[in-house]
């Protein structure tokens, strides 16, 4: 074009934006400064959407105060800027622009919901909700897929059911997406049997509505329906994607089956995604989980790019193989390659210690942690526990148990009955009522495990004092 105004600019930006091409989107507003063209409220529009959707808060804060310097606000630009702070997780600045708009719409009372769904504030999103209908408003499917992604994440099932007949008198158009939110909906709400009720009824069905069938069956240890639902997905031509293969996956480690496992790597293969890296941490997971180690070191070894899910995928699934040792090696391989372990990391090695007995790495491990803020991590301090107490090193057992700021079920369990599977019978009926005064459950198997250990140093006592009396 030789002549080149501020309109066909916008028209490019936007099309860009509509098309998820956000890197060009920013090449070109950049272009747009260099070439000296003034924006206009459309503009501004665009670049505000842009910066919410690149979470650049800082040049969306720019852009919000040139809207206000060149007065540039209207419902658009206005609901543009809730967009970017709702985006950028700017609850606060985000209800102050909402509060201040004079005439509002759905689109910006939708974006006002979305905001407190997305960072998990449910009951704010259902009020909204409330205040947009009895302002008169109709909501839209958009606006019921986040207020069903409040129920969703505040497991308010109730309410999601109160809408869902909602829904079904017409509320809104019944599209794929609205389906896709229920069943998901439902599966987090543990309703399994309901998220498959509206599955089936879905005349059209993508490659999320599958997925999240198929994750729900999975997450929730129904493997075998995982399995099958995929099958059907297969024969159906749908496309998977890689949440899709990660859930068959970890159907696949539930169930122990291998063969469908190597059959989905294959197809991984085939299809070039053993690159990323959470396919390739549950690659490794499921290897693991059906006892085939040397694939899993395998997959490891290939990976391009190994994070620290990888690594502690590796290091968990041997601990529990009873390969101890070998966890311990890929340990340091994992610190010599600078990846940093996090509280499951260092969790999975001690483990690993504790099942070789091997305290002296084990005081090494715990000697890392102490140059982090990991130690204050409850599920590491079980840890430690576990593995003093497995290598009979009860004072140091104590001490972590002593200065843990939190203590949760497994802390309190993991203590007593290291105790008393180290014979120390009265310390560790102190602590199981101390256990019970601080209102933490004893099960059965910490109850017998005591009782138990205590019978059998009674007996110790009755012989050794029989032994002497003989003697005598």
């Amino acid at each position: 074009m030789p002549k080149r105004n501020v309109v066909s600019w916008t028209a490019v930006l936007s099309g860009y934006l509509n098309m998820g091409l956000d890197d060009e989107a920013l090449w070109l507003f950049q272009e747009m400064i260099e070439n000296s063209v003034q924006p206009n409220s459309s503009t501004f529009a665009c670049l505000l959407k842009l910066c919410g959707n690149l979470l650049d808060l800082e040049l969306g804060r720019q852009l919000h105060a040139c809207v206000v310097k060149g007065n540039w606000s209207n419902l658009i630009v206005d609901s543009a800027i809730v967009y970017l702070y709702a985006q950028c997780g700017d609850l606060s600045c985000a209800s102050r622009t909402f509060e201040r708009i004079p005439v509002r719409d759905v689109v910006c009372w939708t974006t006002m919901i979305m905001a407190y769904a997305q960072q998990g504030r449910g009951n704010k999103a259902f009020s909204m909700f409330s205040q947009m209908k009895q302002h008169g408003f109709k909501p839209n499917e958009f606006t019921v897929c986040n207020v069903l992604k409040g129920c969703a994440e505040g497991k308010e099932l109730r309410f999601g059911k109160q809408l869902h007949c909602a829904i079904i008198k017409g509320m809104c158009r019944q599209d794929v997406y609205v389906g896709s939110s229920l069943v998901s909906m439902y599966i987090r709400c543990g309703e399994l049997f309901d998220a498959r009720l509206v599955f089936d009824s879905m005349t059209t069905r993508n490659t999320i509505t599958w997925t999240c069938m198929i994750a729900g069956y999975a997450q929730n240890g129904f493997a075998e329906e995982a399995l099958s639902l995929f099958e059907v997905m297969r024969r159906r031509r749908v496309s998977a994607n890689n949440l899709t293969i990660v859930s068959i996956l970890s159907a696949c480690g539930l169930s122990g089956s291998l063969y469908r496992g190597k059959e989905v790597h294959a197809q991984i293969i085939r299809n070039h995604s053993h690159r990323n890296v959470f396919i390739g941490s549950t690659l490794i997971w499921f290897y693991c989980k059906c006892g085939e180690y040397d694939y899993a070191a395998r997959v490891l070894d290939a990976m391009p790019v190994r994070d620290v899910t990888s690594w502690t995928a590796i290091i968990s699934g041997l601990a529990k193989l009873e390969h101890g040792s070998e966890a311990l090696r890929f340990l340091h391989k994992m610190l010599h390659e600078g990846v940093e372990p996090n509280p499951f990391t260092y969790s999975s090695a001690l483990k690993a210690c504790a099942k070789i007995e091997d305290v002296k790495h084990g005081r090494w491990i715990h000697a890392s942690v102490n140059k982090t803020r990991d130690l204050s991590n409850v599920f590491v301090g079980s840890s430690l526990i576990h593995m003093y107490m497995k290598c009979g090193s009860i004072k140091d057992a104590f001490k972590v148990f002593d200065t843990m700021p939190e203590r949760n079920l497994v802390s309190w369990k993991t203590m007593v009955v290291g105790y008393a599977k180290n014979g120390q019978c009265p310390d560790a009926l102190r602590l199981m009522y101390r256990m019970q005064a601080e209102g933490f459950h004893v099960d059965d198997y910490v109850r017998s495990t005591v009782l138990t250990a205590c019978a059998d140093a009674e007996c110790d006592i009755q012989w050794s004092s029989a032994s002497c009396s003989y003697s005598g």
